[in-house]
């Protein structure tokens, strides 16, 4: 009997709620704002927050927190759909901060007019000088003297659009002394003259993310807010607004966000690297964002089972992103149909070959019985990675060499009689000789050999385009690392073999499909693919070549 998993913290929380008949159901959401595509990081709060509702037989919304339209675009929004539906999850309903404007609106006039919020002429700047510091506390000003009539009929104005940008806030007038600088009468509301992807021009006040946020949870009777550790500070307000305003009283649980070695998560930065054209855009395979791994050709399975890895933890840490590799490679190998492709080929003529060729059967995949097989196209005259051969060769060097046998993946032994050269004395083509008993399946020869290389038929190989895809960053804790972290991109991170030969069956296959590249990796084919001429994204090596490259330095 396998032993039953442990809970996270915040199923403890959830059952101890049901157990206890607070909730007969609960109703989590995942609150994106459309400012950028999503990365790994939400994948992560995606993955906890619709697998809770899922769990416990609850129900998630999404809602886009759109509350600042200068940085908002309808793009992002169908971006983070298609991601988290890709992601395997579907919401309840479909929701945006901006249908409860009006109702936000009237909840910050609900706190002026019980004497609880007030309009602020002051600048940013001297907003900021009277709140103090965390030691001093800070000194409310004049504006918070006014009435609550004098505050109404400005906040009326202000949305009205009688006032600049900057020109006026409104803050809640909470506590100038309070430990917590956040209650210490934060702003509230603010003029932005901006058009807003959904409500246009209508408004030209918008309300602040710590106000917005918790009283859309309270309108949607959310009963489990999951946010990241940075959000504990935003906690007491989140409640303050709660209880003043006399609403549903959503609760604030906050979790350790995704760190993960050689990678950021930040979307001003991944935005940084699009703009300045360090990648090609926001689904560049090198990116974290979700749209990028999946054009590199990870699986929504290994991003869910790696969410699942990591758990839920309360306080932070690093995660190695070999741990994700790890799950890709688990997933792929599982159901990557197999194919041979030979990057740097070297030409190798098998002179006792006298027929005009055959389909030999070879698996697409052996992890999985119902994949079945596929006939590859054999003839006299083979590409061999030119890696696979060494004129000078050491001992125990076991593929292929002057006067010594292999075997060809799914095909024949051969042996190497002669290297030919060309005037320079560049290797241009070996000749060889096959055993025709030693077929694959039906070997008859008696004939052992240690080494087994993949190939492709000159006469049937595809051209294809290879991208070979590596770690954005040379650093590991990219976030940390001094100086600007554009300075610590990868300038390998992307090599391109514009001249690589595959076996025809790569052709009749489709976009996103994932193969094993015999002996080179796990790949993907990619958007950019055209007719006759395939792409392929490397997805993940077949080993942790990082990890070897650490073990040797």
């Amino acid at each position: 009997m396998s032993e039953e998993k442990s809970l996270n913290f915040i199923e403890e929380i959830v059952e101890e709620d049901l157990k206890n008949g607070k909730y007969t159901s609960i109703t989590t959401r995942f609150p994106p704002e459309p400012n950028g595509y999503l990365h790994i990081g939400h994948a992560k709060s995606i993955c906890l927050n619709f697998g809770l509702a899922k769990k416990y037989g609850g129900k998630t919304n999404l809602r886009f927190d759109d509350t600042n339209p200068s940085t908002e675009e309808t793009e992002y929004v169908d971006s983070i759909k298609d991601d988290v539906r890709w992601l395997g999850f579907e919401w309840a309903n479909e929701l945006y901060a901006s249908d409860y404007f009006e109702q936000l609106y009237q909840f910050a006039a609900k706190l002026i007019g019980k004497g609880l919020a007030y309009v602020d002429d002051s600048t940013s700047d001297e907003i900021a000088q009277q709140k103090g510091t965390p030691t001093i506390p800070g000194t409310r000003n004049h504006f918070a003297d006014r009435t609550v009539e004098e505050n109404l009929q400005l906040f009326t104005d202000m949305r009205a659009g009688k006032y600049a940008d900057g020109s006026k806030v409104v803050r809640a007038k909470i506590d100038m002394a309070s430990p917590n600088m956040l209650l210490r009468d934060p702003i509230i509301y603010r003029i932005k003259h901006a058009h807003h992807h959904r409500t246009g021009d209508n408004w030209c006040i918008y309300p602040m993310y710590d106000f917005a946020h918790g009283q859309s949870d309270s309108i949607e009777n959310i009963t489990h807010s999951i946010c990241t550790l940075e959000f504990i500070p935003h906690r007491d307000l989140y409640n303050w607004c709660i209880e003043k305003l006399e609403i549903f009283p959503s609760h604030q649980y906050e979790f350790a966000r995704l760190n993960m070695t050689y990678t950021i998560m930040s979307k001003r930065k991944l935005l940084q690297l699009v703009n300045e054209k360090h990648v090609t855009g926001w689904d560049d395979p090198r990116m974290s964002t979700i749209s990028g791994m999946r054009r590199r050709g990870y699986t929504a399975e290994a991003i869910r089972e790696f969410c699942e890895r990591i758990g839920v933890a309360k306080r932070e840490n690093l995660i190695d992103v070999s741990l994700l590799e790890f799950c890709v490679r688990e997933h792929l190998n599982k159901i990557a149909l197999r194919r041979m492709v030979v990057f740097d080929p070297l030409k190798i003529v098998i002179t006792n070959y006298d027929s005009e060729g055959e389909l030999l059967p070879s698996e697409n995949n052996p992890e999985d019985a119902n994949s079945g097989h596929r006939d590859v196209p054999f003839s006299k005259e083979l590409f061999i990675e030119r890696e696979d051969f060494m004129e000078v060769a050491p001992k125990k060097y076991f593929r292929l060499a002057p006067g010594q046998m292999v075997r060809l993946k799914s095909a024949y032994i051969i042996k190497c009689d002669e290297v030919v050269k060309d005037a320079a004395g560049n290797i241009t083509e070996l000749k060889c000789t096959y055993f025709p008993e030693s077929k694959s399946g039906a070997d008859t020869s008696g004939i052992n050999v240690k080494g087994t290389l993949h190939w492709v038929s000159v006469q049937h190989a595809v051209a294809a385009e290879v991208r070979l895809y590596d770690r954005l960053f040379k650093v590991e804790d990219v976030a940390n690392a001094e100086g600007d972290f554009k300075d610590h991109i990868n300038e390998n991170s992307l090599e391109v073999i514009g001249h690589a030969y595959a076996e025809p069956a790569l052709l009749h296959d489709k976009a996103g499909d994932r193969y094993q590249f015999i002996r080179k990796g796990y790949f993907s084919l990619d958007k950019d693919s055209s007719a006759g001429k395939p792409v392929f994204n490397r997805t993940v090596t077949l080993k942790d070549a990082w990890a070897k490259e650490v073990k040797k330095n």
